[in-house]
């Protein structure tokens, strides 16, 4: 079956996924689910266990590390990915603020595709690091 043509353009709109050639977009995207979920709904909790990543198409977040407020979420923005890729516990508490929508991929979907396409691990390494330079930046000024 087809991705759906809004995840493909929505993955590739992220530092995270958007340096993948189309085949692998694609295969991204064919292991993704679309999630409805509540306000008020916690999605993620920091320290616990994490299997996914989740990519905002609607709605917003709130993110708080050691019950802080510390970032909103909106339309484009994820998180998850750490966790997706490394198994450890969660670095935040992800709350819905409003009905949201996003585009899920699991840890048990995604890895196989880092044997099977080797692009995928690149991009991934390329779009953290850059990630984590970012925030370096921002830590530092």
């Amino acid at each position: 079956m087809a991705p759906d043509p809004a995840v493909v353009e929505a993955l590739s709109s992220t530092d995270l996924f958007g340096q993948l050639n189309r085949r692998a977009l694609n295969r991204v995207a064919e292991a993704t689910r679309t999630v409805h979920h509540d306000a008020g709904k916690q999605l993620t909790t920091e320290g616990q266990e994490g299997v996914a990543f989740h990519l905002i198409l609607e709605g917003t977040a709130t993110v708080d590390i050691r019950g802080q407020a510390r970032d909103k979420l909106g339309p484009g923005d994820y998180f998850g990915e750490i966790s997706m890729i490394d198994g450890q516990p969660r670095s935040a508490t992800v709350t819905v603020d409003t009905p949201m929508t996003t585009v899920a991929l699991t840890s048990w979907d995604f890895r196989p595709l880092l044997d099977e396409e080797p692009s995928i691990a690149k991009a991934l390494l390329l779009g953290m690091c850059a990630r984590f330079r970012r925030s370096e930046a921002a830590a530092s000024s």
